[in-house]
């Protein structure tokens, strides 16, 4: 095998705690980008289905915003983009077609 000259106690011992803080970033993250997606979708079947872009574009300025506490807040977290999400299926049901 190939020498490269290292050994076993040359190995950094594996930093647990910062590992951890890191495994929770990530989830933190997963969470309200999961739910801020869902938010995106719900916007675009608003403007798209029911012809209410402006109803949409209100509905995307909202999620970005609510993106943005929702990550910066790990007591809020999802729940942050969670609200435009809800409001915009609300939009969803209740906007009718233009017709």
């Amino acid at each position: 095998m190939a020498d490269h000259g290292h050994s076993a106690s040359d190995i950094p011992q594996m930093d647990y705690r910062e590992h951890e803080r890191t495994y929770q970033g990530f989830i933190h993250f997963a969470e309200v980008g999961t739910v801020a997606c869902l938010a995106i979708v719900a916007v675009l079947a608003v403007g798209g289905t029911k012809h209410a872009w402006g109803i949409a574009i209100i509905g995307t300025l909202l999620t970005l915003v609510a993106t943005g506490v929702g990550i910066a807040s790990k007591s809020i977290g999802w729940r942050a983009p969670a609200v435009p999400l809800a409001l915009m299926l609300l939009a969803l049901l209740l906007v009718s077609a233009p017709h």
